[in-house]
């Protein structure tokens, strides 16, 4: 029965026209927010895949590494138990150290990442590459695949620079002698085999190389690392398989997830996202001003029906949700046709790339979209309760109005 009379005065002709028009405009209103919330949250969703898309590619599923210190001990009888492991597909040995490379005059500090045979059996790495190849050579024949930033920055390119680059790293366990520190370097040379693109964080800081060559460079035991990187059959088992993989080895190895190695990235990418959700929730709020105005004025408009209807007996509760329910009515209409337009435009912008991004720097060219069934939810009911609360005040004024008898 609510909905019926709030169904009537909708579409019923106002003796003020003014009343019509304002109904309408929170509609449009409403419509319109409602359609910027999914858009602006599509893209930011389409926008944090990406992103995530691209550290997925460097960063493994689970990495080992040191509590404290920069190295651990690894036994074949611990990587034999963590191969063992239910959800391990493989993993990866790596010793990692930040290092001084050098082109002649040019000299640019360096993560060298040395990487064993199973590494892209972990990581993306070998399919980001735009130059060269993913090759990493030997011992005695060390190759380097570098970041696209450090690549420039050493001012090379990597697929076609017949000169080898030089290596230099401290000596480990040896102190720095300062009147002639360069007795305290390790130095070596090495060529240049392809290079990567993902992200530029990452790709102004690393290059890739093999095993064995770091760990002679860094002075490692034959079972010491700098780390370990483990690839899983399906990435949302790493919580249970992180604490297998601690139990196994114990607490002087710390294991983490990809989201707890990029802890940073993730918060701020989750604040973000709200912060967003928040500004359009306030502008909702403010054309729910709108909607106000109207159903107070359908109310003043409605005094005599609401006379009649307390005359046949009606009471207060029933009097306050005919017009809850006009207002709700109106959210209702505005809300799913923003919701209809907004997975009309998001499906275009996929389809056609209708907004492109300038400037031509990005990896895209066009802004990215993601339909989140849980966004379309969080919407649905934050404009409907931003419309309950709006759409309270005029109708408990309608249903406290007294009975008016006239003789």
């Amino acid at each position: 029965m609510n909905f019926l009379f709030a169904w009537r005065y909708f579409k019923a002709k106002k003796s003020t026209n003014a009343i019509n028009v304002i109904a309408w405009v929170s509609i449009v209103a409403i419509m319109g927010i409602t359609f910027a919330f999914i858009v602006v949250l599509s893209v930011f969703n389409g926008f944090e895949g990406l992103v995530k898309s691209l550290y997925s590619s460097f960063y493994p599923d689970i990495r080992i590494t040191a509590t404290t210190g920069k190295t651990i001990t690894v036994t074949p009888q611990q990587l034999q138990q963590l191969a063992a492991l239910k959800g391990v597909r493989a993993y990866s040995l790596i010793a990692e150290e930040k290092t001084l490379l050098s082109n002649d005059d040019v000299r640019v500090i360096v993560d060298i990442k040395g990487v064993d045979s199973s590494y892209e059996k972990v990581t993306g790495v070998a399919q980001k590459l735009i130059r060269g190849k993913f090759q990493t050579g030997t011992l005695d024949q060390p190759a380097l695949v570098l970041g696209n930033g450090v690549e420039n920055a050493v001012g090379v390119e990597s697929d076609r620079y017949l000169y080898p680059l030089t290596v230099y790293m401290f000596k480990r366990g040896m102190n720095i002698n300062a009147s002639d520190p360069s007795q305290s370097l390790a130095a070596a040379n090495i060529i240049t085999s392809g290079t990567f693109l993902i992200q530029q964080d990452i790709d102004n800081k690393y290059a890739i190389t093999n095993l064995d060559f770091m760990k002679v460079m860094m002075g490692l035991k034959p079972n010491e690392y700098s780390g370990v990187e483990v690839a899983l059959y399906n990435e949302n088992d790493a919580n249970h398989v992180q604490k297998q993989i601690q139990r196994l080895l114990g607490a002087d190895y710390l294991v983490e997830t990809k989201y707890e190695q990029n802890k940073s990235l993730y918060s701020v990418m989750s604040v973000e996202k709200w912060a967003i959700y928040g500004i359009l929730t306030l502008m909702l709020i403010v054309a729910a001003f709108t909607m106000i105005g109207g159903l107070t004025m359908l109310v003043l408009e409605k005094q005599k029906d609401i006379q009649v209807l307390k005359s046949m007996g009606a009471n207060n509760s029933l009097i306050q949700k005919i017009f809850l329910t006009e207002g709700l009515l109106l959210a209702g209409i505005g809300s799913i046709t923003g919701l209809l337009l907004s997975i009309v435009f998001c499906w275009a912008q996929v389809r056609y790339k209708i907004i492109a991004i300038q400037g031509g720097t990005f990896l895209i060219d066009y802004y990215p979209v993601q339909l989140v069934a849980t966004d379309f939810l969080l919407v649905i009911l934050t404009v409907f309760i931003v419309a309950f609360f709006a759409s309270w005040f005029p109708s408990r004024k309608a249903a406290l109005q007294p009975i008016e008898l006239r003789s």
